[in-house]
Formats: C-alpha cells, sequence, structure tokens
C-alpha cells in the first residue's frame, strides 16, 4: 500500500507540474490557465493513484481500469477547449495540452517523477521556445484585421476581392462603409507575415490610408 505522505508528494508534484505548463497559458491569455492545468494534473494523479489502491483493496488484477478511462474523458474536456468561429477551428494547441497534462499527471500519480518532469520540461519547450521561434521567424498564421480608408471615388473593394481571390485568401466579416467622401473597407483573414506584407504593398498607395492589427480573441 501507498503510505499517506508517498501520496501526498505524488499529488503535490503532479499539481505543480500543471501549474507550470498553466503559467505559460495565463501569461499569452489563452484557455485553460494555472488552475485548470493544477487541476487536471492532480486530477489524473489521484485517478492513478486510486486505480492501485482499489484494485490491491479487492484484489482486482486490472488496476488501470479507472487510468485507461482517463484517456476518454480527458478527450472530452480538450474537445470542449476547441471552438469553431468563422476563422476556423481554434484551441488546438490548448486542447493538446490538456491532453498532455493528463499523461504527465498520470505519470506523477504512478510514481515516475522523472519522465513526468521529463515531459512538462519537453511541453515548456514547446509552449515557450518553439512559439517564440514561430513567431520570429515567421513562421504562424495569424488573424489580421485589415482596414483601407480612401476619399477617392475609386472601387477599393473590388480591387480587395480580387487580391484575396488571387492570393486564394479567404476573407472574414467582410464589410464596406460609406461616411460622406470617405469609403472604408474591412476585412479578417489568417495571413502569414509574407502574405500581409505583399496585401500591404498592393493596396497600400497614395489616397489610401491602410490599417492592420491583430484580431483579439484568437486562441490557440
Amino acid at each position: 500500500m501507498i503510505g499517506f505522505h508517498e501520496i501526498l508528494k505524488r499529488l503535490l508534484f503532479a499539481a505543480f507540474l500543471g501549474a507550470a505548463i498553466g503559467v505559460e497559458r495565463d501569461i499569452h491569455r489563452r484557455p485553460a490557465g494555472i488552475r485548470t492545468s493544477m487541476f487536471v494534473c492532480l486530477a489524473t494523479a489521484l485517478f492513478t493513484i486510486v486505480s492501485v489502491e482499489i484494485s490491491r483493496i479487492y484484489g482486482d488484477s486490472s488496476s488501470t481500469r479507472i487510468a485507461s478511462n482517463i484517456v476518454q474523458g480527458v478527450g472530452f474536456l480538450g474537445a470542449g477547449a476547441i471552438l469553431k468561429d468563422s476563422a476556423g477551428l481554434v484551441g488546438m494547441t490548448t486542447a493538446a495540452t490538456i491532453f498532455v497534462e493528463a499523461a504527465i499527471g498520470m505519470a506523477a500519480g504512478g510514481g515516475l517523477y522523472g519522465i513526468a518532469a521529463s515531459a512538462a520540461l519537453i511541453v515548456l519547450f514547446g509552449l515557450f521556445v518553439i512559439a517564440w521561434a514561430a513567431d520570429r521567424f515567421n513562421l504562424r498564421a495569424r488573424v489580421m484585421m485589415f482596414r483601407f480608408t480612401t476619399t477617392h471615388p475609386e472601387n477599393v473593394a473590388g480591387e480587395v476581392q480580387r487580391l484575396l481571390a488571387t492570393m486564394k485568401i479567404p476573407a472574414h466579416h467582410f464589410r464596406v462603409g460609406m461616411s460622406g467622401t470617405t469609403n472604408t473597407v474591412e476585412f479578417e483573414a489568417d495571413v502569414s507575415h509574407s502574405q500581409q506584407q505583399e496585401i500591404v504593398e498592393q493596396l497600400n498607395r497614395q489616397g489610401v490610408v491602410t490599417e492592420m492589427v491583430p484580431v483579439e480573441g484568437r486562441h490557440e
């Protein structure tokens, strides 16, 4: 039988690793922050421990029955973090993080401290370092809001639509407005850094004011 102090150590270790991963989620304002991540690791560690102890008490040789169902339960939790909006699926990284947190919790619950800690370090490396590299070298596309304002009577909206069609970039929330002699065209698009530059270069000229900002509320 696992002693109380050993159980407590495993639970605290799992909670610590989960909270460490959750810090990154909160820093980048993503779902499943410190508390959620901590609870996922803590719960899966506890399920793993309870599974072993119950099987020992009742003489059940299948000590992994409860633990095996953790994967299915966490799958539902991860699915809840994936949202579908007009720009596509968002929350995939969060769902994957929850899934691996469950595995880390199970490892800690099973007393595999080195494996649990190593996995947590790999996750943090992926969330911090790889994400930084993707941003640094413009490898990751993100949703941007473009706004073009002009006082000329030219058809900027038609030009924008033709350019996006040529680049095969789907536009979302496409809006055309007019206030007096000022025409405004707005849209959102999931674009890479090079695509952002090309759109601006093609449409930004004298008489056309170009604005481009990241769209808030898109979560990985």
